[in-house]
């Protein structure tokens, strides 16, 4: 019996990428990192700031999100979200100016404890990737 399902990431631009071999994803929710694997039980949930973790038969593949919504049922994984990079392709001047406006955008004194929070969570996943 496979173990395999489908991974569909739709971004803004397009159909991001389309996957019938996963085995196993671990995405960065709000309630923490959460790993699918084929028959878990249907979900929806937000993303936070983080890595999004695909193992498959054709290998392993992290992107980097700042935000999404992702729901899984009958063995389909659709993440909807606006942003999305391979880390692969990502060089150190994106990953420099994207720490460098996350850091910025702490200094506003008017930011709330939600954005504060999300924030700080995508400055540490840009330094744990630098």
């Amino acid at each position: 019996m496979s173990e395999e399902y489908k991974i569909e990431i739709v971004n803004p631009e397009k159909s991001f990428l389309i996957k019938e071999d996963v085995l196993e994803v671990v995405i960065p929710a709000f309630e923490g990192e959460m790993g699918i694997l084929k028959d878990h039980i249907p979900i929806i949930s937000f993303l936070k700031p983080g890595i999004i973790k695909i193992y498959s038969r054709s290998g392993e593949e992290n992107y980097y999100v700042e935000d999404g919504i992702v729901e899984f049922k009958n063995n389909n994984l659709s993440i909807l979200t606006s942003s999305i990079d391979n880390i692969k392709n990502m060089d150190k001047s994106k990953l420099q100016d994207l720490l460098k406006t996350a850091e910025e955008e702490t200094m506003n004194s008017e930011i709330s404890d939600q954005s504060k929070y999300l924030i700080d969570q995508k400055i540490d996943v840009l330094k744990s990737l630098n």
